[in-house]
């Protein structure tokens, strides 16, 4: 049914939760799995140039949490025995990330975490999984936290 998952990660608990229950699709389907991290590269676009991080320090901390992020992915779904792969993306908007990640590797589902940020706080830092849902030719199954 489900042949190849796309997960998308942060280094989040959360996002370790959805590596966890593509584990378990994975092994149901026999899918293999592509695990990515989404870098937006240009995080500070419209706050002018008075932000305290370069963009040369942001990108270089972001890639390392990246690979970090990743290599964790690889030891867990490989520990479990399923095909993985893993990329570094950038796209300005990471849900754009996850959607073009998806759709040039051919994903056929997309296994997701939701942080459940509601009110305020949903307001200010955005909904990634809300807009990867609203978007998405493809299924997606979010794992709440």
């Amino acid at each position: 049914m489900f042949k190849h998952l796309l997960v998308p990660i942060d280094g989040s608990p959360t996002s370790e939760l959805a590596v966890d229950k593509a584990i378990g699709m994975a092994k149901a389907f026999d899918s293999e799995v592509t695990a990515i991290y989404v870098i937006d590269p240009y995080p500070f676009t419209g706050v002018g140039a008075d932000f305290a991080y370069g963009q040369g320090q942001y990108l270089s901390a972001a890639k390392a949490a990246a690979t970090d992020a990743l290599a964790h992915a690889r030891k867990q779904l490989e520990q479990a025995g399923v095909k993985i792969r893993t990329a570094t993306v950038e796209a300005h908007t990471v849900w754009r990330g996850i959607l073009e990640a998806a759709e040039a590797g051919k994903a056929d589902l997309i296994v997701m975490g939701s942080h459940g940020r509601s009110g305020i706080e949903k307001l200010v830092l955005g909904s990634v999984a809300q807009k990867v849902v609203s978007n998405s030719k493809l299924p997606v199954l979010l794992v709440r936290a």
